[in-house]
């Protein structure tokens, strides 16, 4: 579970409370069903005639990710690639078919039975980077929904601001209809531009910053498989992979 997600939120919509509870406001005058239904409603909308179904559909499954985030230690995964070196130094590679069941992940999969196969490294690296590639480009379409969302909400949020003015407007005469059309057109700005920047824009920059992560530990079995394929020492790959991990320190 990602700790820092659950606070961040926490603590963004929790200062804004307090904010107006400190200022001597009422919180429930945040609450606008016009409001929350033209901001939000027209952010779906556009979001929805923005993107395929596909693209759609991938990004609502990548959300959770923000609060329960895959697994991707790199040391794992290189002491992973280091057992196989050794698994198919002692039994050669056709020995490493003991290791294919363990693995869940297609693409772990993919890497091993090209390996088993006997393919030379230059065909590996082709097969496996394209294949890293195509799913580093969809995981950051995917998150691109939410920073289009981003975009969209303060927009919006003015569209409900100036939709609540002529309400106003229109009514005038009737005072008992002003509070309601001023509390929209200023209660949907807040929705609009407190949605883009405390969820959706920082949504869409965490799961670029997973799909970036996911891609590395890709590359680190990329460079296993081949160095595997290329018959190196076990030893010569811990140190080869070690890069890694001092790149994730600095």
């Amino acid at each position: 579970m990602d700790i820092l997600s659950i606070t961040g939120i926490l603590v963004g919509v929790g200062a804004i409370l307090l904010g107006v509870v400190l200022d001597g406001g009422d919180i429930s005058s945040l609450l606008n069903v016009p409001a929350l239904v033209i901001v939000f409603g027209g952010t779906l909308g556009a979001t929805l005639l923005q993107f395929p179904l596909v693209i759609f559909v991938r990004s609502m499954k990548m959300l959770s990710w923000v609060i329960m985030p895959k697994e991707m230690s790199l040391s794992a995964q290189i002491d992973k690639v280091i057992y196989w070196s050794q698994l198919a130094r002692k039994d050669g590679l056709l020995g490493l078919e003991n290791a294919l069941p363990e693995e869940d992940d297609l693409f772990i999969k993919k890497g091993l039975q090209l390996l088993i196969d006997g393919n030379d490294a230059h065909a590996i690296r082709g097969i496996l980077e394209l294949d890293m590639y195509s799913k580093e480009d969809m995981g950051l379409q995917a998150a691109g929904l939410y920073e289009a969302m981003g975009g969209y909400a303060p927009t919006i949020g003015i569209l409900g601001a100036v939709m609540g003015l002529i309400h106003v407007m229109q009514n005038l005469t009737n005072p008992e209809l002003l509070g309601q059309g001023i509390a929209t057109a200023f209660v949907a700005t807040i929705y609009g531009v407190g949605s883009a920047n405390l969820v959706f824009l920082p949504v869409a920059n965490k799961l670029k910053n997973h799909v970036l992560a996911l891609t590395q530990v890709r590359e680190i079995l990329i460079e296993g498989v081949i160095a595997i394929a290329d018959g190196e020492n076990p030893r010569n790959i811990k140190m080869k992979l070690g890069g890694y991990l001092h790149d994730a320190q600095r």
